[in-house]
């Protein structure tokens, strides 16, 4: 923009039509207006010379010039405004199918954590590689706050350091990321010993505790809790018996499900029966990996009566689009509602919870293990859920621990006094 000013004194002088330098006591400034961003930049030049004050300012003029040509802005956002700008980039990622919905929401939740520590009013720009060397001991250690683990700090981390690469590069921060401090070492066996879980005897009382939960004569429930009530028991039910993730059930439609028959033999008996299976396809748009995959369970009707149950419910008999774990087939039920009624159903089933970290999540590490333990490789259970052999087996590294033990055991049993005695010795 060339400067409306036409008559100046001895100590101005225009640099290249847009831009001054004057004099201001001893001193020369250099002042130029930035259009886009409706402001003057204002900087003194540290020098008391005209001539070298002139090149300096022809020199902070092609770096703002050099700038301005790449879409880079002089004045910052703060931490506040870079989160929106962020989280509106990958509102888009979420629109073209590259991520999910509930990877939005874990991102959104990651720098929500982030503002807490650093300041919602710090200028972007104003920020150094060292000033988030705290970070883990904020939200580990610090006082006040439910304490994070070791695992998540460094998913948000890293998180964190996507949206700073991304605002690196347009030109909205001066560094690409931050230095965390190094964090020590996860040892992932151990950590995998702890993954909570359900035991078997477990789900079938969560099974009886759900239909004594919606039983709506018995507890006087009008027509909308007992349906939220149906709507979460059975997305407990198929999270056991199927194994997908919360996110791919809760997008889950009755178009991507139907119902089958398949023929077994009784072992005993040698006599052929059918079983009802239920198939599932998981579509690319609504799993984490994005990619579809397809898998058979059996869940001994409960689906079938569960879409009798709420189809009265929607506004046309059509199965086309109408979500499984919805109330009216178009809203889904909230994250929120299903950990108010996960909590309902745990006490109602007398689960002790006491340093198990159980959570609707938890359905899923109940599957796998359940899958594993029964024989199935580590391949096979990666197929079906979606996953990696190498997650599988970083996860589930214990359950090898477990069949290591129970093959040194093969041939021998535990008498009443509990010694390991051969089964010969014990049938004595």
């Amino acid at each position: 923009m060339v400067i409306k000013k036409q008559e100046f004194t001895e100590d101005e002088v225009v640099i290249f039509d847009d831009a001054i330098v004057y004099k201001r006591g001893d001193y020369w400034q250099f002042r130029m207006w930035l259009r886009k961003e409706r402001k003057y930049v204002r900087l003194s030049l540290g020098t008391r010379n005209r001539t070298t004050a002139i090149e300096k300012g022809k020199e902070q003029y092609l770096e703002l010039f050099a700038n301005i040509k790449q879409g880079k802005t002089h004045f910052s956002v703060d931490a506040k405004q870079a989160v929106e700008l962020y989280v509106a980039h990958r509102q888009k990622d979420v629109e073209a199918g590259l991520i999910v919905p509930g990877r939005l929401g874990t991102i959104k939740a990651h720098l929500k954590n982030w503002l807490n520590f650093i300041g919602r009013d710090t200028k972007l720009k104003e920020m150094e590689r060292t000033d988030c060397e705290g970070y883990f001991h904020f939200r580990v250690k610090g006082a006040g706050r439910t304490a994070a683990r070791q695992v998540t700090v460094q998913n948000e981390q890293s998180t964190i350091n996507a949206m700073m690469d991304w605002l690196f590069k347009r030109g909205e921060a001066r560094i690409d990321g931050f230095d965390f401090a190094k964090l020590p070492r996860i040892d992932t066996r151990d950590d995998a010993i702890r993954r909570a879980t359900f035991e078997a005897e477990e789900i079938e009382a969560i099974h009886q505790a759900i239909d004594s939960y919606c039983d709506r004569e018995r507890n006087a429930l009008d027509e909308r809790e007992w349906l939220m009530r149906c709507v979460a028991g059975q997305f407990f039910r198929m999270a056991a018996m199927s194994g997908l993730r919360t996110g791919e059930l809760m997008q889950l439609t009755w178009g991507d499900v139907w119902w089958r028959f398949h023929p077994v033999e009784d072992k005993a008996t040698k006599r052929k029966r059918q079983i009802k299976l239920v198939h599932v396809t998981v579509r690319s748009s609504t799993s984490k990996v994005r990619k579809s995959r397809m898998l058979f369970y059996r869940d001994d009707d409960y689906l079938r009566r569960w879409r009798q149950t709420v189809r009265p419910h929607w506004e046309d008999d059509s199965d086309a689009g109408k979500l499984i774990f919805s109330a009216d087939g178009r809203t889904p039920i909230t994250k929120r509602a299903l950990y108010y009624h996960f909590e309902k159903v745990m006490e109602l089933a007398g689960i002790d919870r006491t340093d198990r970290n159980l959570v609707p999540y938890s359905f899923r590490h109940y599957f796998i293990t359940e899958r594993i333990t029964a024989g199935l490789s580590y391949q096979q259970v990666a197929e079906m859920c979606g996953t990696s052999v190498a997650q599988i087996e970083r996860t589930y590294y214990h359950l090898n621990d477990a069949a290591r033990m129970t093959h040194a055991l093969a041939g021998y049993e535990i008498d009443e006094e509990g010694v390991v005695v051969p089964v010969e010795d014990a049938e004595d």
